[in-house]
């Protein structure tokens, strides 16, 4: 009892554990990540980020110390020389070391970096900076007296340098924006050096200048956020591209390879059709050439009308199977797109009639009456006899299985309204529900009635028609009701009736011809008498040469 319990708290167990949604993986590998790293972000996105500000640094390594320069040079109106060269090599060696750090961030493979270590390092040298900066905002106050408030700067001095501090908001705000700790790092020192300057001159319009700076470092710093927000869902929507374009190249790989391995496939079944086609047909020919042999004992009676019957059976047992074989070779071929249509004109009727005869005789058998219903003056079509003629004895051969004893069958063609042709074939067999139609039009499928009325078959039939029609470019409708019947009608195109031209001139009326002349009288001849010919010199001469 107790092994029992034990084995379904396991199993209990098991399947609430099965139950419970698993954390993803991708989540887990994430969160690891990012401990391993020190990020809040994805280290990925964070490399991208800390690319950003290094690139962002070394594409204009020039512009802060050109800056600093000016500040150094206009420094000298208020601070002494060494106070101002001092604070200018501060500056210029911070900056060096920072650009020199950003080269070699850019140069690192990818794999060596550690994201957290170098976003620490940079805080470091941009906090020193920052400082350094700071500086310009100090220096000058030791040239005052006994207290601060008595510093020799002019107005111009502290307004410059409330000036300096907003130019290097702005800046640091463009570079750093991607890493806010970092544009933190450099301008909080400077603006709080600004600040305590100010506010120790003691003037209420410096206060108000003081805080004027306070709140503009502040509207920086929600600049600098929204820059980096930007800056984040941009690295994240390249990231989903690349993951869109690499998931798009590994689908149009793995279809490469299915459609090779589906090319291939399509090969191996075409060799074997053609092998198991000449090693099939050649053994039924010599079957059914013997038993046809036997059955009209062309060498001699063979003593028994049951040997006679049993020639027979195999005769036709031989010829059903050859014509399985037929429909299973034409339907690959069909699917294989290696079915070629031999076509020329033909008239639709003259293939319904041709048919008919070949199949009247199985329908007098079964007393089947097949109405004909042709419509008169139908023009010719340009499409392939022998398909046609498959598709005819198709339809009839279904119609003659599933229809019962004095049933009727209904051959019609005709014309439609947009110009086609059409062929219907109808019976009063037992039909075929709704939901058993689409498995009745594929390969080898038949309806639950066939097998209790019908005389046999493959169900091959009308998917063969309904594959031949489609390569004429023509229609197959199938329409069934339940104990009433089946209709079948398979349409041409327009493009495929021929249609007489009419002629460009009527006859009697051609227009390169000129008004035709009125005919002219026969012109009679003119009787000569004798006097006529006396006085004709001509004559004369002739009568005295004479």
């Amino acid at each position: 009892m107790d092994d029992n319990a034990d084995s379904g708290d396991t199993a209990s167990a098991d399947s609430s554990n099965t139950a419970r949604p698993a954390w993803p993986r991708e989540g887990l590998k994430s969160f690891r990540e990012k401990l391993l790293h020190g990020t809040v972000n994805k280290p990925e996105f964070e490399y991208e980020l800390l690319t950003m500000f290094a690139r962002n640094e070394t594409s204009a390594p020039f512009a802060m110390p050109a800056l600093c320069f000016i500040f150094y040079i206009t420094s000298m109106f208020w601070a002494s020389f060494t106070e101002a060269t001092t604070w200018i090599a501060l500056v210029s060696i911070s900056r060096v070391y920072m650009l020199d750090q950003c080269r070699r961030l850019l140069s690192i493979p990818r794999t060596e970096v550690n994201v957290g270590q170098w976003r620490r390092h940079f805080f470091r040298i941009e906090l020193v900076n920052g400082f350094a900066l700071a500086a310009f905002a100090l220096i000058g106050m030791s040239l005052h007296g006994n207290h601060l408030g008595e510093m020799p700067a002019t107005f111009s001095s502290h307004v410059f340098i409330f000036a300096t501090l907003m130019v290097v908001l702005a800046i640091r705000m463009t570079f750093a924006s991607t890493l806010p700790s970092l544009f933190l790092a450099g301008t909080v020192p400077m603006t709080a050096a600004v600040a305590v300057r100010l506010f120790l001159v003691g003037n209420p319009f410096y206060f108000a200048l003081a805080s004027m700076a306070i709140g503009i470092h502040v509207f920086f710093v929600y600049l600098a956020r929204g820059l980096h927000s930007t800056a984040l869902a941009m690295v994240e929507f390249r990231a989903e591209k690349d993951s869109l374009i690499s998931e798009l190249e590994e689908a149009t790989a793995i279809s490469n390879e299915a459609r090779r391995r589906a090319e291939a496939a399509n090969k191996a079944k075409s060799r074997f059709l053609a092998t198991m086609s000449h090693e099939l047909r050649t053994p039924l020919n010599a079957i059914m050439g013997f038993s046809e042999v036997l059955e009209k004992e062309l060498l001699g009676p063979i003593g028994s009308d049951v040997y006679r019957d049993y020639a027979h059976n195999i005769y036709q047992s031989g010829d059903h199977l050859l014509c399985i074989i037929n429909e299973i070779l034409d339907l690959s071929r069909i699917e294989a797109g290696r079915y070629d249509l031999n076509e020329e004109t033909i008239r639709l009727t003259d293939v319904a009639e041709d048919c008919q005869r070949l199949v009247k005789i199985k329908a007098d058998s079964k007393a089947l009456t097949i109405v004909e219903d042709f419509a008169a003056d139908l023009p010719q079509v340009w499409a392939d006899p022998r398909a046609l003629r498959q598709i005819c004895l198709n339809l009839l051969s279904n119609a003659l299985k599933f229809t019962p004893k004095g049933g009727r069958i209904t051959l019609i063609v005709g014309h439609t309204e947009d110009g086609g042709q059409f062929l219907t074939v109808s019976d009063t067999g037992p039909g075929i529900p709704k939901d058993e139609i689409p498995r009745v039009l594929q390969a080898f499928g038949q309806g639950s009635l066939a097998h209790e009325t019908a005389e046999g078959g493959t169900g091959l039939g009308l998917p063969i028609v309904q594959n031949l029609i489609h390569l004429h470019g023509g229609t197959f409708d199938l329409h069934s009701e339940l104990r009433k019947g089946t209709e079948v009608t398979v349409t041409l195109p327009p493009q495929r009736v021929l249609r007489p031209l009419s002629p460009l001139q009527p006859l009697g009326q051609e227009r390169h011809r000129g008004p035709v002349a009125p005919a002219r009288p026969p012109r009679q001849p003119r009787m000569r008498t004798a006097e006529a010919y006396n006085g004709d010199t001509r004559y004369r001469a002739a009568g005295d040469a004479r």
